[in-house]
């Protein structure tokens, strides 16, 4: 496996697969963006920024309850296809720009929301991006954050991190809702929302598109799983396929 930073490493993955993510089953999936949007509570006059935004799905999402919305990510073929997809749908009141999450180029208390999907696990500093969230709302403002987790299982937390590092090599951890609350409140939010919850899925959601080396490594812990470990982590097959559970948590909290 490769050296480099995160942020390197999320350059380089994520701008070799950003077309796959216009069409990701997981990024747009319906019920999960409605639960985003609720959480978010939008108003009309609200400004959001939308940070990794990937291709843009989230915040085109909240774009028709919203006065502005603002997408930010690292890569910039990812941009490209959000831009595409904005123009695509005919939204004026979004843009894109290159930004990282631990140096946020806006001025203090500038956004109502701030949301971020599917990316705190890739951030190398998650203390300082917190921070970041935190310094850019306004009082009061609102933060919802959906990311892949883990459940608080010491073995499937390891296995899970070791799976999603062979994914992709710009994972840094998927952390326990437990671990969420704690970061929120240290970083001086109200957290009111911690909502853990799971995706059975195929084993190639872990392996396509990935290197040949990796998707061996992959195989190889699944291969040695034990019973009650293969138990614990749901494995099973359907349709001829492996599959296992993936776990989530959607978070929600206020500006303190």
């Amino acid at each position: 496996m490769r050296t480099e930073t995160p942020e390197a490493a999320a350059r380089r993955i994520f701008g070799e697969r950003a077309a796959t993510y216009s069409t990701s089953a997981a990024h747009t999936d319906p019920q999960v963006l409605a639960r985003v949007l609720a959480l978010c509570a939008p108003r009309p006059d609200s400004t959001v920024l939308d940070i990794a935004t990937g291709t843009g799905h989230t915040a085109l999402a909240l774009a028709p309850h919203v006065r502005s919305v603002v997408g930010t990510d690292l890569t910039p073929e990812m941009l490209a296809e959000a831009e595409r997809l904005r123009v695509a749908r005919g939204t004026d009141n979004v843009r894109f720009r290159p930004a990282d999450v631990h140096h946020l180029p806006f001025t203090d208390g500038t956004f109502d929301v701030v949301t971020c999907r599917r990316a705190a696990h890739h951030f190398s500093d998650i203390v300082r991006a917190l921070r970041e969230m935190r310094r850019v709302l306004r009082s009061g403002g609102r933060l919802v954050i959906d990311d892949r987790s883990v459940p608080e299982d010491d073995f499937v937390d390891a296995c899970m991190n070791q799976l999603d590092r062979y994914h992709d090599e710009s994972h840094v951890r998927q952390y326990r809702a437990s671990e969420w609350r704690t970061m929120l409140a240290a970083a001086g939010f109200n957290v009111d929302v911690v909502e853990p919850y799971r995706k059975h899925r195929a084993l190639r959601a872990l392996t396509d598109g990935v290197s040949v080396d990796n998707v061996a490594r992959i195989q190889a812990v699944i291969e040695a799983l034990t019973p009650p470990q293969r138990a614990a982590m749901n494995v099973n097959e359907v349709d001829g396929e492996i599959y296992l559970d993936h776990y989530y948590v959607l978070v929600a909290a206020d500006r303190g």
